[in-house]
């Protein structure tokens, strides 16, 4: 069962995450067969502050972002309010409100970890047409990889007990146990993102979990503690590698 979190307090920050890679998007769209159609319909759960959502603007569909959370939706109305083919809906991406049989895809960025993943699979496949496509993706970061292992290791220090949950997990067996999907794809790309260490502090802050709540007096205690042993270990600038990992499956007809 997943935390029934309120990123409020984290909208500002995602700002300084970075995107998904188009090229993924790119291969999850012809996936789905929807490369070479026009007027198709994408419903983007948990589409926060608008950043997988963006992307998805440059294809030639509507748009549904569904976020519960105010303080993230308005930032992702202000990003999208130019693109005539969003539409935002408050909800919760296990209940959606959205019309039955409706959509040709329904994508997850960094949103499905988050919700009871077994109800989400079921309000997807609702919504979905019958040939229609669930998705789920997320970037992480390359824990083995220079900096990276600095960071790692500092956040260990300071919270021995800390694990990542079901956003680094291998998500096949949840989808394929849930029996209403098949013809999964795996995807995983590589990238790097260059940031300062002050933006990547910020992109910390919108991490929101029970090691450091940021709304408490302790849980901003422990952050502050990681962030200046970060400051300490890190240059000014740096390049950091992500991985972009997506799941992919058809709704069972």
């Amino acid at each position: 069962m997943a935390e029934n979190w309120d990123y409020s307090q984290q909208a500002e920050y995602y700002k300084y995450r970075p995107n998904y890679p188009s090229k993924v998007i790119d291969c999850i769209i012809e996936y789905a067969d929807l490369a070479s159609k026009n007027n198709f319909n994408i419903a983007d759960i948990g589409a926060g502050t608008g950043n997988l959502t963006v992307l998805l603007t440059k294809y030639p569909c509507s748009i549904t972002a569904v976020e519960p959370t105010l303080a993230m939706s308005d930032i992702g109305k202000k990003r999208t309010e130019n693109f005539k083919q969003v539409t935002w809906v408050t909800a919760d991406g296990c209940n959606t409100t959205l019309a039955d049989n409706t959509y040709d895809l329904v994508t997850f960025g960094s949103s499905f970890n988050v919700l009871d993943r077994e109800k989400a699979l079921i309000e997807t496949a609702r919504i979905l047409k019958k040939d229609g496509t669930f998705s789920c993706m997320w970037n992480h970061r390359d824990l083995n990889e220079g900096f990276q292992k600095e960071v790692e290791a500092i956040i260990m220090e300071v919270v021995p007990e800390y694990e990542r949950g079901v956003r680094r997990q291998d998500q096949r067996a949840v989808i394929e146990n849930s029996n209403l999907f098949t013809d999964m794809m795996y995807l995983e790309m590589d990238f790097t993102f260059r940031q300062t260490v002050e933006n990547f502090i910020s992109a910390w802050k919108s991490v929101k979990n029970k090691y450091w709540d940021l709304a408490t007096p302790e849980g901003e205690k422990i952050f502050n503690q990681i962030c200046d042993k970060i400051r300490s270990k890190l240059p000014p600038e740096f390049s950091i590698k992500y991985t972009c990992r997506s799941w992919s499956a058809k709704r069972k007809k």
